[in-house]
């Protein structure tokens, strides 16, 4: 019995996220296409959690993360005929709009509701953290939950594997190899989504 799962099975950790992108990029054609009404609003319904989310955590205030939400899918809506999927995800490009309106309304001074940054980090910095988090959870998510659990106890928490291996009852071999796939299919899923480390 062979502990490395075959190509079909790596391929099987990540081929729900490839649809779902597939059909995120198929909505956001449509409504580059013009069709503002079924296809905008399941991306709204779709991305508005994860945009608020990221005001709150950039502006901890109610006000700026719905203005967040808000203007990013006003700009989607006049900027779809720009995407291009051959250069990124939906959610890639509806995250880089909204981190440059999450910059705009940072820089306004009337948004500066919590402490300032430290003068060592930019607000780019901050808002990009950010967004490569939200990115990097939205991967982790199309794991299988076997990959998953053992990328996030590993690179995640800094387990060692033979940590991992006693906590879940498992060889620490298969610790590793589940480690191996899962960040295999973990890379294959941020590419997908457009995600470009520094």
């Amino acid at each position: 019995m062979s502990l490395t799962p075959s190509a079909s099975e790596t391929e099987s950790i990540v081929g729900a996220g490839a649809a779902e992108t597939a059909l995120e990029n198929g909505l956001l054609q449509k409504v580059a296409g013009g069709d503002l009404g079924q296809p905008l609003e399941e991306l709204y319904r779709r991305y508005e959690r994860r945009l608020y989310n990221l005001g709150l955590k950039t502006f901890a205030n109610t006000g700026l993360a719905e203005e967040l939400v808000q203007e990013t899918f006003l700009r989607v809506w006049r900027a779809a005929d720009r995407f291009d999927p051959q250069r990124g995800s939906a959610g890639a490009f509806i995250f880089g709009i909204a981190r440059n309106i999450a910059i705009d309304l940072f820089r306004r001074p009337s948004s500066r509701v919590v402490e300032e940054l430290p003068t060592n980090r930019s607000v780019d910095d901050r808002v990009d953290q950010l967004i490569d988090g939200f990115t990097v959870q939205q991967a982790l998510k199309t794991l299988s939950p076997v990959h998953r659990e053992v990328v996030e106890a590993v690179y995640g928490r800094g387990e060692r594997a033979v940590e991992v291996a006693e906590r879940l009852g498992i060889p620490a071999a298969t610790v590793r190899t589940r480690s191996f796939h899962g960040l295999r299919a973990l890379g294959e899923a941020l590419h997908r989504l457009g995600y470009e480390p520094a």
